[in-house]
């Protein structure tokens, strides 16, 4: 079955290739020659933001050499992405030190969902089609939202492509090809279409193929010191094929907008696993099979009220297989099916006061075949009420988030009611952010605008996030009685924004934040006995002690643009569980003490240069900070030369890559290496 998929997998994706080569050439014989202005539609936005952001727009993400969503996080302050190694590794992303549980992802306004482990792997978002990545500390402070929004301890925001359409135009197409490490072929291709003078189309597929093999050292030291293994290899058992289609649908009506998408991604990869006790070939496979539909609309009323209504139905497959012989052999499916409906509803009472409520309610449900699965499902139904005040340079918005659950299922094969079926959860959580702008100021000099603005700012807020079904219901792991993992932040921060209408100085931007987190109830896994079975129990505590900092300035010379853009986080992340254990005030594992990044852009005209640099600070891979479980610190340097040229009306671009520069030998998770210097190449064509 697997040989199968495998080649239908490249027989789909050779077959992309040659309809984008097709449309492309096609497109760009009928063009027209034709200069026309561009048409924008400015929307009505009532409310203002309390919080800034972090956020990487489309042409910034475009220098990233990033295949997913996942790679471009690496570049925000106070976010730890979990890679475990090639183009099909799983890719997960801890937010402040709390885990990736907390953080909501959500795709054009609706949370993405994983009832099963609260993972979402972002490695299966390409960036082809992203026109915005945000990430909010705390919750998005716009009061138009959804009821979640106000619940997860941080949110990553993924804004698709909205077509935009100069005066005759009616469509557009974008094309792009890349090859690199592990023979990683990748392809996509976007189409927007003009349907009307209120509706637009867009479809984006595309494909990745790789072998998965790339070439790695392994170092390993005895206790004494002395040199246990240090051998350079091959990555084994790490091939992924994947597809990936998104179909959208853009109206505008008065005074509002709806939008529906349909969104698909089918993969079958293996797994190459750790390398330990001298194995380094694994027999893991997974397929996944991930479907949803989602679609909203929003309308603004009058000049003071302002409605918005979601929906979404998701469907996930997935197939693990461990044919191991030396282990225990494994074949589960699983699937999960989540149906989600929101409203909310937003009303200015006074020229300085205005409110909102949001309500969702969410059906989340999953089947396996493992033996006695449990098949659960989980009712979630949150209300939110919200208030923001904007009184001359002083801002604020208090929140408070009601949350009940619950969850009940039944075994199909004993016909029993499951364990925990009488789970019952409800929570209040509030919020409370405040703004102070000590100093804003615009100034208009030849007709061009230079601001300057400083503000502070700081939050409080309380979340919570519910047990996964694998801690409550998994047959080797579960245990019914878990407790919702708690986290209390607290956090101060400055912003100071400056543009320049004239000189060599076009813009900086500095933002820095202080934190404290504290974490109860954390959820753990312990063994049992058995190499197989694990229990989990509500037994951490973890106070989080954290400093972000960002900084980015812009600079023009005549007709070369350069930009810098640096990020550091210092967090100190320590158990303080019990003063009996061995790790009491040790660092909690995988997370630095120091981490940054440096981004650095030079363009003139058509050509453009790029540098990216990441550093991550010694961490230690168990709960004990002992010399066995420390992990040195890496960095990585990756570089790309671009060049822009048109023909005729068709704009295209040529890429070089150099990754992992210096060539360093590194593990972002203990036993699972990642590449060596490695190339890639990619050609882009837009019409």
């Amino acid at each position: 079955m697997t040989r199968k998929l495998y080649t239908h997998h490249n027989t789909i994706i050779r077959s992309l290739c040659l309809i984008a080569m097709l449309l492309t050439c096609v497109c760009v014989m009928a063009q027209k020659t034709q200069q026309l202005e561009e048409v924008q539609i400015i929307s009505h936005q009532t409310f203002r933001d309390v919080i800034p952001s972090q956020s990487m727009n489309g042409k910034t993400l475009e220098k990233l050499n990033s295949l997913n969503v996942a790679d471009a996080l690496r570049y925000f302050s106070g976010l730890q992405v979990k890679d475990y190694g090639g183009v099909g590794g799983i890719k997960t992303v801890n937010i402040r030190s709390m885990g990736s549980q907390h953080l909501g992802v959500y795709y054009d306004g609706i949370e993405l969902g994983n009832a099963q482990n609260g993972q979402i792997d972002l490695g299966q978002f390409s960036l082809d089609n992203i026109e915005e990545v945000t990430l909010y500390n705390g919750q998005r402070s716009s009061l138009m939202q959804t009821a979640s929004d106000y619940g997860n301890a941080g949110s990553v925001y993924l804004r698709t492509r909205m077509p935009r359409f100069r005066v005759g135009e009616t469509w557009h197409l974008k094309a792009k090809a890349k090859y690199g490490i592990s023979n990683m072929l990748n392809i996509g291709l976007l189409y927007e279409q003009k349907l009307s003078e209120w509706v637009s189309a867009s479809l984006s597929v595309g494909g990745i193929t790789s072998d998965g093999k790339y070439q790695f050292r392994y170092r390993r030291k005895n206790y004494d010191g002395s040199i246990a293994y240090d051998t350079t290899a091959i990555r084994q058992n790490g091939d992924v094929q994947s597809l990936r289609a998104e179909l959208n649908l853009n109206g505008v009506i008065n005074r509002g907008g709806w939008n529906f998408k349909a969104y698909t991604y089918q993969s079958n990869r293996g797994i190459p696993g750790a390398i330990v006790n001298n194995v380094w070939r694994r027999e893991e496979r997974q397929v996944d099979s991930n479907t949803f539909l989602q679609g909203s609309i929003q309308k603004d009323f009058s000049a003071k009220y302002s409605a918005r209504v979601m929906a979404k139905y998701a469907n996930y497959y997935t197939h693990y297989q461990n044919r191991d012989t030396t282990t225990m052999l494994v074949d589960n499916k699983y699937r999960q099916q989540e149906l989600y409906l929101s409203t909310s509803h937003a009303v200015q009472l006074l020229p300085w006061w205005s409110a909102s409520m949001a309500y969702d309610m969410r059906w989340s449900k999953l089947t396996a075949d493992n033996y006695n699965c449990p098949e659960p499902y989980r009712w979630s139904h949150l209300v939110s009420l919200a208030t923001a005040v904007n009184v001359k340079r002083f801002s604020a918005q208090a929140s408070v988030l009601y949350t009940y659950a619950k969850d009940k299922g039944q075994s199909e094969k004993t016909g029993g009611t499951a364990v925990g079926a009488n789970l019952k959860i409800s929570r209040f959580t509030p919020a409370l952010f405040l703004n102070y702008r000590l100093y804003e100021k615009t100034v208009i000099k030849d007709e061009k605008p230079s601001t300057t603005r400083l503000s502070l700012r700081g939050y409080v807020k309380n979340s919570f996030r519910m047990p996964t079904f694998n801690d409550l219901y998994y047959a080797e792991i579960g245990n019914s009685n878990l407790r919702p993992e708690n986290a209390q932040q607290f956090d101060g921060g400055v912003l100071f924004d400056k543009s320049y209408a004239t000189g060599i100085l076009e813009s900086i931007h500095f933002q820095s934040d202080v934190y404290y987190n504290d974490v109860t109830d954390k959820i753990i896994a312990y063994p049992k006995g058995q190499q197989f079975r694990w229990t989990m129990l509500n037994l951490g505590r973890v106070n989080i002690t954290g400093v972000d900092v960002e900084t980015a300035f812009r600079f023009r010379l005549k007709q070369v643009h350069t930009g810098l853009r640096l990020q550091y986080t210092y967090q100190k992340s320590i158990d303080v569980t019990s003063d009996d254990d061995s790790f009491y005030r040790n660092q909690i594992p995988y997370i630095p003490r120091n981490s940054g990044s440096v981004m650095w852009d030079v363009e003139w005209k058509g050509l453009s240069f790029n540098y990216a640099f990441i550093y991550t600070g010694e961490r230690y891979s168990q709960q004990e900070n002992t010399v066995w479980n420390y992990l040195q610190p890496w960095y990585t340097s990756d570089l790309s030369l671009a060049y822009r040229f048109k023909v005729r009306r068709t704009m295209m671009r040529a890429t070089f890559e150099v990754n992992n520069l210096f060539s360093q030998d590194y593990d972002v998770i203990l036993n699972y290496p990642m590449p060596k210097r490695n190339y890639a190449f990619s050609f882009d064509i837009e019409i």
